[in-house]
């Protein structure tokens, strides 16, 4: 996976929803463990990873983050979700 989009949960209970190349150190970075990460984050820790989907390029990931933070809440819990659901039932290989 080259890049991914990423769905955080923050400790108020809101969602941050961004892309990345490394979804791990993106979320050691939000938690403040290591340099980086979001102001919007910054005041909302700890974060947790709700999920994150994979996308082919950066162009693709900016177009996906872009639809997810125009979706309300439940919407985009549903779609990481879905998502996660399909990625479980893709055959490894």
């Amino acid at each position: 996976m080259d890049w991914a989009v990423y769905l955080l949960k923050c400790s108020d209970g809101t969602l941050y929803c961004g892309i990345t190349r490394d979804v791990e150190r993106r979320l050691a970075e939000h938690n403040g463990l290591s340099a980086g990460g979001a102001k919007y984050t910054a005041s909302r820790r700890p974060v947790e990873l709700v999920a994150a989907v994979p996308a082919r390029d950066r162009a693709e990931a900016l177009r996906l983050e872009l639809r997810i933070k125009r979706m309300r809440r439940a919407a985009k819990l549903a779609f990481f979700i879905q998502a996660d659901i399909a990625a479980a039932s893709q055959p490894e290989g």
